[in-house]
């Protein structure tokens, strides 16, 4: 069992949410958005930031992975589940729940910029900005956290905790 605090609350989360979704409906404004989603754990973060968004969308998924059960990333990215529909000439708007390394995201950019999408940007809830090894333009950021394995709200540690409703820290 972990011993876990909280980093930060489920008002504090859906309020930085809100204000994330009022900035991407602002700066979409007139355009039609896909809001991609990197499953599995930018799902409950993806699901609260489109109730905010106001341009029309649609949603889709990828399956990423980069960890298997391990705290760091393993450096080998491997895309398990693809998208459904082609990107190209559309507004993406890739949605993930932490970037530390930066190496799955770095990837996965430039694997969808390949597909010519009208424009692409990056939306994460939350930035490890000290753990990155690899550039990657967050274009909107939740919170800002230092080097601590965080989990809830999506954030997992070997598959549990993701049903927390706010991001914890295990003080083990």
């Amino acid at each position: 069992m972990l011993n876990l605090d909280t980093l930060i609350s489920e008002e504090e989360l859906q309020a930085r949410i809100a204000q994330l979704g009022a900035e991407i409906s602002k700066d979409y404004e007139g355009k039609e958005l896909v809001v991609l989603c990197i499953l599995k754990g930018g799902v409950m973060f993806m699901t609260d930031l489109v109730k905010h968004i106001s341009v029309p969308l649609k949603m889709e998924f990828m399956v990423v992975s980069s960890y298997g059960d391990e705290y760091k990333s393993s450096g080998l990215v491997r895309i398990i589940k693809d998208l459904d529909e082609p990107i190209h000439d559309k507004h993406v708007l890739i949605v993930e729940d932490i970037i530390d390394s930066g190496r799955t995201l770095a990837y996965l950019t430039k694997m969808l910029s390949e597909r010519n999408p009208a424009s692409l940007k990056l939306c994460t809830l939350l930035n490890k900005e000290e753990e990155r090894v690899t550039d990657v333009e967050v274009d909107y950021t939740g919170f800002k956290v230092g080097n601590e394995f965080v989990i809830g709200y999506g954030l997992d540690y070997k598959q549990y905790y993701r049903n927390l409703p706010y991001i914890a820290v295990n003080r083990g």
